[in-house]
């Protein structure tokens, strides 16, 4: 008897030669629907599946395979009972299952998908055999990867079957792969379910609300806290090393990511992204996004040593650039804004690691040819949306942490002025613009800044008054007539005090300490205006 192979697969790379292959090596090809199409428009010898089960393929190519003839071929170990239930049942062994699943990850990426599209591409036949076979396989062997096409060939070739290690290799792919499709699944629906909270909209809306609350919405995270969080991941690329040369790292992209992030972007040039450029790049992209007008960022170990906002992304970059030049050799820079020659031209008179932005001009790219290590990242249109889930994680010792991205913050009207003097407009549009940094600045976070431009930055120490410090004797005199932003409240007057020192004019902090009164009394006794946006932004 031949040996059998059942190929039902939605990615067809390599799919005709390596039946062709199968078949040389006394293999019957059972296959389904395209698949079988594929390969017998290819001139490749196929059994339908329908002459396997004696059953036609029913309700729209939704039962296909779920069939004893099918799963008792996949199931059955090669031992004499079951061997003799099989021959009792006139069921063929099925010694080779090649797999891949219906495109659900590549369907829920398209923009307006509806709910009923996407659950039409839901895959259950294809799960079930890929499982079982991985399930027994001591005696089938699972590919779901084209990849794999050239290795089991070659065992096949080699030693007349697939060897027991490789077969556990394949089987341990195999699952991941069920596991991975089940959880975007999941992720998918829970996401649907959140944000309709039990209504029941009609697709069009439902694909909306995913669309705007996938991406974009702070909410979008935990209406209902769930009972297990499944979290899923595609390999970008394996990293150099992690955070220091004896740390092993990969990245990786959520499933049917899209919208402008980092995992998204595409690397123009330079040199291979290291583990410490993508954290850096994450960093200096969400801060660079929360500005309107034209912005730069410049990060170092991902605090920002430089933003700025000006009439044109040259102009922003230079003001960047400009507040901290030290800080800023070595750094990563992010931009709002596509980058243009004149931009680039600045940019490549020191040394950076990596660029990101919406794109990048013919000029710019012909500029940056001069310094070709420089990594260069283009992340599309900011407007198409946040390609980051609606969730941040943090890994802890046997565990992990889940929380809502921070995105967003109070608006400036209804910010509550607390002192006798009040911000001047042009003093508010700069505590607005100080408070969009701070919250991107490791906490304890003090920032200061005048004209749209950070003076100072005071950055992750034990106290807030020392962060204070820092920021403060960064910005020199250019202090006097500046604001100063905090992340979170000021415990004590101290803060205050340096402020007033330096010629601090007007401050942002949330509020909410118990020694509110004591700030607030010391900024009235200097004439320094304070409000309270009532929202504090930590960032550990």
């Amino acid at each position: 008897m031949s040996k059998r192979a059942i190929i039902s697969v939605s990615d067809k790379s390599g799919v005709v030669e390596f039946a062709r292959e199968l078949v040389g090596l006394g293999f019957e090809v059972v296959s389904t629907g395209g698949t079988a199409k594929t390969l017998k428009e290819a001139g490749v010898p196929v059994t339908y599946i329908s002459d396997v089960t004696g059953f036609p393929e029913i309700l729209e190519g939704r039962v296909k395979t779920l069939h004893p003839s099918v799963h008792g071929g996949i199931l059955a170990r090669r031992v004499p009972e079951h061997l003799a239930q099989l021959e009792e049942n006139r069921i063929q062994p099925i010694d080779v299952v090649v797999v891949n699943l219906y495109p659900f990850r590549e369907t829920i990426a398209k923009p307006g998908v509806t709910l009923e599209e996407a659950i039409e591409n839901i895959d259950i036949g294809g799960p079930t055999m890929v499982r079982a076979a991985a399930k027994n396989y001591e005696s089938v062997a699972v590919v779901v990867n084209p990849k794999r096409y050239p290795e089991v060939l070659n065992e096949l070739k080699d030693r007349g079957e697939v060897g027991s290690d490789l077969r556990f290799r394949l089987a341990v792919e195999a699952f991941t792969h069920t596991a991975e499709y089940d959880t975007a699944i999941s992720a998918y629906l829970q996401l649907i379910l959140q944000q309709s909270q039990g209504s029941h909209l009609p697709s069009a809306q439902i694909s909306a609300v995913y669309e705007k609350g996938r991406w974009d919405d702070p909410s979008a995270a935990f209406k209902d806290i769930p009972a297990n969080f499944l979290l899923a991941g595609d390999l970008v690329q394996e990293l150099r090393y992690g955070e220091n040369p004896h740390q092993r790292a990969a990245f990786y992209r959520e499933p049917g990511a899209t919208g402008a992030s980092v995992a998204t972007a595409r690397q123009l040039q330079g040199k291979e992204l290291s583990f410490n450029n993508i954290v850096d790049l994450e960093a200096a992209f969400s801060l660079v996004r929360e500005f309107e007008r034209p912005a730069a960022v410049i990060i170092k170990h991902t605090n920002p040593c430089g933003t700025a906002v000006g009439d044109n992304v040259a102009e922003a970059y230079t003001k960047a650039y400009n507040a901290d030049p030290v800080s800023a050799f070595g750094g990563i820079v992010a931009l709002n804004r596509p980058v243009d020659a004149a931009t680039a031209g600045e940019m490549v008179k020191i040394f950076l690691e990596a660029v990101i932005a919406p794109g990048f001009d013919a000029g710019a790219l012909e500029v940056f040819k001069t310094k070709e290590n420089i990594r260069l990242m283009a992340a599309g249109d900011l407007s198409a949306g946040r390609a980051a889930g609606g969730f941040d994680l943090k890994k802890v010792s046997g565990g992990f942490l889940v929380q809502d991205l921070d995105i967003g913050t109070v608006p400036p009207e209804e910010w509550k002025v607390v002192t006798d003097q009040k911000p001047s407009p042009e003093e508010m549009q700069e505590l607005l613009f100080a408070w969009k940094v701070v919250k991107h600045v490791k906490s304890n976070a003090i920032v200061v800044t005048n004209g749209g431009v950070t003076l100072g930055v005071g950055a992750g120490q034990m106290n807030r008054v020392g962060s204070a410090r820092i920021a403060l004797e960064q910005a020199g005199e250019s202090a006097r007539g500046a604001v100063l932003a905090s992340d979170a409240f000021f415990p004590f007057a101290d803060t205050v005090e340096e402020a007033a020192k330096a010629g601090i004019t007007a401050i942002v902090q949330p509020g909410g300490s118990l020694r509110d009164e004591e700030s607030i009394e010391a900024c009235n006794r200097h004439g320094i205006a304070m409000v309270f946006t009532g929202r504090r932004h930590f960032k550990h």
